[in-house]
């Protein structure tokens, strides 16, 4: 491996335990703090079917796949599931509250995005690649007879 690619895997390394870390204090504290049910009624009172368990699934999903998260495994799919569980929360709390989260404002979305377009570079730059053919690209179709 060159100094460039460890460089280069060492960012992501960085990357994916920070949040790994940040994710699994977001789940810790709503669990400490008793958030879990109240969590469940703003779902429920924003329409949701079943928003106990929804707050109950998010917040097991933050305790535990942010160690899998952190380990290096299932990055892809478990970036992806994250981005989906920050995008609505984007949707459904912070975007209302506009852009700032201290400051010029407060609980806006910018923390949330960063959060997100975290996940998203995670998820590609972790995502399963398929080797190229070994064939080159002009005789795969051709046929021979």
């Amino acid at each position: 491996m060159t100094a460039d690619a460890a460089s280069f895997r060492q960012g992501l390394t960085l990357i994916r335990c920070v949040l790994a870390a940040l994710l699994f204090i977001h789940g810790a504290a709503r669990l400490g703090a008793g958030g879990v049910a109240p969590f469940g009624q703003f779902l429920d009172a924003q329409g949701f079917p079943f928003g106990a368990g929804i707050a109950w699934f998010i917040t097991g999903f933050e305790l535990s796949a942010t160690l899998l998260l952190a380990w290096g495994r299932w990055v892809t799919p478990l970036a992806l599931v994250f981005a989906v569980i920050y995008a609505c929360g984007i949707w459904l709390v912070h975007a209302q509250e506009g852009w700032f989260v201290v400051g010029l404002g407060r609980n806006g979305m910018e923390y949330s995005v960063l959060i997100l377009a975290c996940l998203l570079g995670l998820a590609w730059a972790c995502r399963p690649r398929v080797p190229p053919s070994p064939i080159e690209p002009q005789q795969r179709f051709t046929r021979t007879t």
